[in-house]
């Protein structure tokens, strides 16, 4: 073969192959039809809240964890639906069911006696003397979750705060650092049940 037709033969297959690559992907495309079901990544992403959205600081210090009994987890859940109610992010959710892990494990507790802070009840270990509500409101973990969401939403910047400096500023405890202990088992709480 002469050197001509080689080159004119090498060339018209070089652009061949060149169109097929940049025309290939586009004409098998322009084919497809309707793509049935949901990548597989955007159907997980939609099931479990984005963690840095959980825990946007990381957590802070040793973290403690507790298995839930079917009411503990109840309460969870009833926590993780006024969150909703209130139209409240993902990241309250982590806040109160945090808060409601170090008051009382998640618990709603009733008058505990020579045991109990004060007038303290439910899940929030709110107060009817410092006007949190009635025994019987407090003791609604819809309502106590509300209540304290309320609160929260009066902290200005709650959002990019520490758990622990949030859940503080609306609880005012004698021991404002011990809510970060319960961060990631709270975060692991409404990755789970946010969506559920």
């Amino acid at each position: 073969m002469n050197t001509m037709l080689r080159k004119s033969v090498l060339g018209i297959a070089g652009l061949a192959f060149t169109g097929g690559v940049f025309a290939g992907p586009v004409a098998a495309h322009a084919d497809a039809g309707p793509v049935e079901g949901k990548p597989v990544a955007v159907a997980v992403q939609a099931d479990k809240p984005d963690s840095t959205k959980l825990i946007p600081h990381g957590v802070q210090g040793a973290q403690s964890k507790i298995d839930l009994n079917d009411e503990q987890t109840a309460n969870a859940k009833a926590i993780i639906a006024a969150t909703k109610k209130a139209g409240l992010p993902e990241r309250a959710a982590v806040i109160s069911i945090a808060t409601s892990l170090q008051e009382s494990k998640l618990e709603n507790l009733g008058h505990l006696g020579d045991r109990n802070d004060h007038d303290s009840l439910g899940l929030f270990q709110q107060r009817p003397s410092s006007g949190w509500g009635t025994p019987e409101q407090i003791t609604d973990p819809e309502y106590s979750t509300l209540a304290f969401e309320k609160g929260l939403k009066q902290v200005d910047g709650w959002q990019d705060m520490p758990l622990t400096e949030a859940a503080q500023t609306v609880q005012v405890s004698a021991y404002p650092d011990a809510y970060a202990q319960w961060e990631q088992q709270a975060a692991d709480i409404v990755a789970h049940n946010w969506n559920s």
